[in-house]
């Protein structure tokens, strides 16, 4: 496994997703270049993730008819570097705040399925099977009863 630093986290998604920027400078209230620096970045992760990459920017790109798919590209390259990190503080935030949350609305995960690197496809096979969802073409779970 290829771990960094937690606190590399915000910076990293920052670099790789710029868009997020004005979520964070919002968020933080002051420029997304020294809100990831801060320690509450690190301590929010969950949160980071939540209100500067799914809802703002993931989420609207994989219900757009026209989605960017470099963008989409670049979101989920960066959920594939942290979705296996060794932290559960770090691979919590993501199965709840980025894959748990393509449960939200019909066709999101055969939306971002397309984008979606080797661990971060095989964890959220392994989420769709413990909720008992079935996607065909996805998993091979069965639907629930």
């Amino acid at each position: 496994m290829n771990d960094f630093p937690v606190e590399e986290i915000p910076s990293l998604l920052l670099h790789t997703v710029p868009e997020s920027a004005e979520f964070l400078a919002e968020k933080y209230r002051m420029p997304a270049e020294a809100a990831v620096l801060t320690q509450d970045a690190v301590l929010d992760l969950y949160a980071i993730l939540a209100d500067c990459l799914t809802t703002p920017v993931l989420v609207p790109q994989l219900e757009s008819p026209h989605p960017d798919t470099g963008l989409l590209g670049r979101c989920w390259d960066f959920v594939e570097r942290i979705v296996g990190h060794s932290s559960q503080y770090v691979s919590g935030a993501v199965y709840f705040e980025v894959l748990e949350q393509l449960l939200n609305a019909d066709g999101l995960v055969e939306a971002a399925w397309p984008y979606m690197k080797d661990r971060t496809r095989a964890r959220t096979v392994k989420m769709l099977n413990f909720y008992g969802v079935f996607v065909p073409g996805i998993n091979r779970g069965q639907r629930a009863q």
